[in-house]
């Protein structure tokens, strides 16, 4: 979703209700944007239980730059979703680089989910 700076949806208002997407401003002249959470929590598909996550969103922008609440928002939505931690990745990948209208190889995501039965695993696209 496309915003100009006075116009965003998420940002200023409390809670999640405020969640319309992935927003965006206009790119103030950046090259490389990196933004990392450790907010990422979703489901195993197989046993339901729970998945956490640090999530580092790396891309080159065009014209337009992620803004950081509703990327926060966002990241929530997954908490009740099963998806394999190397699925997700790529889910992330494609809708950061949707919203910002450039191509997946200007996105890069990587996941590292915090162990679990003593495995940790690290997924990037």
């Amino acid at each position: 979703m496309q915003t100009d700076e006075t116009s965003f949806v998420a940002l200023g208002r409390a809670g999640s209700d405020a969640y319309v997407g992935l927003e965006t401003f206009p790119n103030p002249g950046v090259t490389e944007v990196e933004m990392t959470s450790d907010e990422l929590a979703s489901l195993c598909p197989v046993t339901n239980q729970p998945d956490l996550y640090t999530a580092t969103i790396r891309y080159e922008p065009d014209a337009r730059c992620i803004e950081s609440k509703s990327l926060k928002l966002y990241l929530m939505t997954f908490r009740n979703d099963p998806q394999f931690c190397e699925a997700l990745a790529v889910r992330i990948r494609d809708d950061v680089a949707a919203a910002l209208a450039v191509p997946q190889e200007r996105v890069r995501v990587t996941l590292r989910q915090k162990a679990r039965g003593g495995i940790a695993i690290t997924a990037a696209v």
